[in-house]
């Protein structure tokens, strides 16, 4: 029981509860781990299509393999008319991870395979979604600015045809580059929050989208993928280097966040930030905007130093820090920063999803029904007596 008293409402932080093979997170030495290998050398040597393939299968695929699951992926970067019809009929407001959301479920009910339960058709389903994610996001950014929807290409590598749908415009080498590492970089990230939404509905054995819609529903929050926004809406107040000093200690004043310092795992720097920030420095530079990526590293120095002054702790950079910066430069609206981390962990998700439903790290698959403890008082230690409406 005091052990139980320990991990109330502490979020689970802490709290193993189940296993995996798909990925680890050593946060002590700020090492992140796919399926073996670490993520700076995937990062560094592998496309998000070989990345995805390691996720789903295990292993990462030789030239043939390879060739053939982008085949695969090509194929299915479609989504249905009825589907465009629907963005159509959308606000140009609404909130594109909600938009996302909406779509998973929508696609659900073209896909073939919806009512099957192998692992087989489950395995399809994930590429369809991995295939589709950047497609439905990037009709959707089009649809809401007023303009005609950009059909995919199937020569074009995922990331790489993504910015193409997105912009009318085929990306240069470098640009698609910097997207596929980016790509690589949030593709998994163990039981994160979203992982787990999407793995708690898949132990119901709810089919894949299912599981997959409640993931995008949790990486919308603040507090997750919605963190990258945060942190150029940030930069943006902040204006320039002169100024982030006395933002900082204001922020702290006043008891609020700064977003992109901070882990719930993390006991150092997120490993891929430091992959990220070379790439936003060239990026901001490129576009003539230098300020945004200064601004980024002068926030680090101040917020780690005077975070530490005040607080007695130390605080580490994540993953979000420096994608803000390195998105915006790409030319990618900043409520899209989200949804483009969900293009890429889609990848991640679906690989849960089948471990999960088909035991791949267990001896069998679980339901999951933890317990909470009830305090409520309402009428003293004995239940209420029901009042009937006409005497209350």
């Amino acid at each position: 029981m005091e052990e139980q008293q320990g991990i109330l409402n502490t979020g689970l932080r802490g709290v193993t509860i189940a296993s995996t093979r798909i990925s680890d997170v050593d946060g002590k030495a700020g090492r992140l781990i796919y399926r073996g290998y670490l993520v700076k050398d995937l990062a560094d040597r592998a496309s998000f299509e070989e990345v995805a393939y390691l996720l789903l299968y295990e292993k990462l695929p030789g030239s043939r393999a390879l060739e053939q699951f982008r085949s695969r992926l090509a194929a299915e970067r479609r989504i249905p008319e009825e589907m465009v019809a629907a963005l159509k009929t959308r606000p140009a407001d609404s909130l594109p991870m909600d938009i996302l959301q909406a779509g998973v479920s929508m696609l659900a009910n073209h896909d073939p395979d919806i009512k099957e339960q192998g692992k087989e058709a489950a395995d399809r389903m994930a590429v369809r979604l991995i295939a589709q994610f950047p497609v439905l996001l990037a009709a959707w950014e089009r649809v809401r600015a007023g303009k005609q929807v950009v059909s995919p290409r199937t020569d074009l590598g995922h990331a790489a045809n993504f910015l193409y749908m997105l912009t009318g415009e085929e990306p240069d080498d470098e640009i698609a580059h910097f997207m596929d590492v980016a790509l690589v970089l949030h593709a998994e990230h163990s039981f994160n929050a979203s992982t787990f939404a999407a793995r708690e509905v898949a132990s119901t054995r709810a089919h894949m989208y299912a599981s997959v819609s409640a993931a995008v529903g949790s990486l919308s929050g603040d507090l997750h993928g919605g963190a990258n926004v945060r942190v150029m809406q940030m930069l943006k107040r902040i204006g320039s280097v002169d100024a982030v000093e006395a933002y900082v200690n204001d922020e702290l004043d006043a008891g609020r966040l700064l977003f992109g310092l901070g882990h719930a795992v993390y006991k150092t720097d997120d490993p891929r930030a430091h992959i990220l920030a070379p790439m936003s420095e060239r990026m901001c530079a490129r576009i003539g905007e230098p300020q945004w990526y200064a601004i980024s590293k002068e926030l680090e120095h101040e917020g780690k130093e005077i975070f530490k002054q005040r607080k007695g702790i130390e605080i580490f950079t994540n993953v979000d820090f420096y994608s803000a910066s390195l998105y915006y430069a790409m030319g990618i609206p900043i409520d899209f920063f989200t949804p483009v981390f969900a293009v890429s962990r889609v990848a991640g998700w679906t690989a849960h999803v089948i471990e999960e439903q088909y035991a791949g790290a267990a001896q069998k698959p679980a339901l999951y029904r933890p317990e909470s403890d009830y305090i409520g008082d309402y009428c003293g230690p004995e239940e209420c007596t029901f009042v009937p409406l006409d005497e209350r």
